[in-house]
């Protein structure tokens, strides 16, 4: 088995360099091997890398692949998957389908004209594309699956798809005929800044840290858009082109995510929009009000906007689960509300005349919380903690009229009786602690412990791109963590 893996990896070398996504090969490999019939799913947003994986990992080993296309009828879908299997049979006449149940039986033709000992790898990217309207597809795949497929023991079926909803809907929480039959589920989600920098290097751009955390700020860990920039431009210049130009990419981008992800995609904008204007994030009844959408129809939004990582729920410090925060988690949603939606200007290099601008400068803070509250895990790590059981939370106590209120952004509580309270900041240079600064630091501390009878140890950690100046104001930080931190 390890030596497959291995074997794989050396391909992958000699085919161009993926970065990470270890587990997810290891597991594919791992079904390939199993010596029976397996159902894997690859799900995860639009752009990140799904179909480039299997393309990868199974080009020289597809018995048959299928692509769904967007908003075309079932005859045209049915019309294209007749002529890949023509492609894949080496047959000179392609065969004519009038249904889903003719599709598979066709299929099983192919299948069962291979040689026995071979493995068959069948992919069908874009699934939710494929079920059309009154289409039966789902119906179709399931008997394909339980009463042929799941006989057997050389099939490994792979089912792609950006549109996460019907992902989960149809095949992981399906109650038909698919329930529990569905063997593997990989989820790509976004690089980190860690495998950002390797990717970056890897396409010859060779920027120092600080350049790529603006840069992540712009567009998150998504492979595709990285893939955009130029290395011979500057950070600058690729953001003027790819967000501020004539028919700019990135400016595009936007509509069409939302709405090759989710059905009624305003629904999810609406929420999102919201989200992007408060940074500590808003309860589920604040969403409510903003949005005017009801509990069951927001319940639904919001699972499938974690799923896809576009917002992340944090508990609220030693509160109910019904007082969870969301936040929003994807920079690229924020740096387009931010910087994109209503700005009709024509100046092709607006982001070179703004940057150090106040707007800018306000919008970096917040993204740069986004962005650590990403990297929880590499923040543990550096705080040398990460083999301790811990619990991440956020905490705030609203003022009134005659008390202050004090909000904290990432509450680490941890078994061995130590609070860790972090405060993120982003800056060109070390952070400098003003006297005021120290005041508003130590004051919040104290109503946060006095609020909810702290007695354990409590620690004030900064997460800052440069560390903290040293000075007569500093002393108030007990641990810190800096940008680089971030990137391991």
């Amino acid at each position: 088995m390890q030596r497959n893996i291995a074997k794989t990896h050396i391909q992958f070398r000699k085919m161009g360099k993926i970065i990470a996504r270890v587990s997810e090969i290891e597991t594919l490999e791992r079904k390939y091997n199993s010596g029976k019939s397996e159902f894997v799913i690859v799900y995860g947003r639009r752009r990140i890398g799904k179909t480039f994986l299997i393309n990868r990992l199974f080009s020289e080993r597809f018995t048959f692949t299928f692509v769904g296309s967007r908003k075309q009828k079932q005859e045209t879908q049915l019309h294209r998957f007749s002529s890949q299997l023509k492609f894949y049979s080496g047959s000179v006449f392609a065969p004519t389908l009038n249904s889903w149940e003719d599709a598979f039986d066709e299929l099983k033709n192919l299948i069962e004209n291979k040689p026995k000992e071979e493995r068959k790898v069948i992919f069908f990217d874009e699934m939710p594309w494929i079920d059309t309207p009154k289409s039966s597809f789902v119906s179709a795949l399931e008997y394909f699956w339980n009463a042929w497929a799941a006989q057997r023991d050389d099939i490994l079926f792979i089912a792609c798809g950006s549109a996460t909803s019907w992902m989960v809907q149809h095949l992981v929480k399906n109650k038909g005929g698919l329930h529990n039959r569905i063997t593997g589920q990989i989820y790509l989600r976004p690089f980190r800044l860690g495998e950002c920098e390797e990717y970056l290097e890897d396409m010859g751009c060779h920027w120092d840290r600080y350049t790529i955390l603006q840069c992540y700020m712009a567009m998150g860990g998504v492979p595709y858009y990285m893939s955009l920039l130029n290395p011979e431009q500057s950070l600058a210049q690729n953001l003027d082109r790819l967000y501020f130009s004539k028919n700019a990419p990135m400016r595009e981008e936007f509509n069409e995510l939302y709405n090759a992800l989710f059905t009624h995609a305003d629904a999810y904008i609406a929420v999102m929009k919201c989200l992007a204007e408060r940074k500590e994030g808003m309860m589920r009844a604040e969403i409510i009000s903003h949005t005017g959408l009801s509990g069951g129809q927001l319940s639904k939004v919001l699972d499938n906007l974690s799923r896809c990582d576009f917002i992340e729920i944090y508990s609220r410090f030693r509160s109910s689960v019904s007082n969870s925060l969301y936040r929003i988690n994807d920079p690229y949603t924020l740096f387009y509300f931010k910087f994109l939606e209503g700005n009709n200007t024509k100046d092709e290099h607006w982001w070179t005349n703004n940057m150090h601008s106040h707007s800018v400068e306000s919008w970096q803070g917040f993204s740069f919380e986004t962005i650590c509250m990403q990297h929880i895990e590499q923040i543990k790590q550096s705080l040398g903690i990460g083999g301790i059981s811990t619990s991440v939370s956020t905490w705030r106590k609203l003022g009134d009229a005659g008390e202050k209120g004090a909000q904290i952004d990432l509450v680490i509580d941890r078994a061995d009786r130590v609070i860790n309270l972090c405060e993120m900041k982003f800056s060109e240079t070390p952070y400098a602690i003003t006297k005021e600064y120290e005041s508003r630091l130590r004051e919040r501390m104290a109503i946060f412990r006095e609020e909810m009878r702290i007695r354990k140890s409590m620690v004030l950690t900064m997460v800052t791109t440069y560390g903290v100046l040293r000075g007569v104001h500093s002393g108030v930080v007990q641990s810190e963590v800096m940008m680089d931190d971030l990137f391991k």
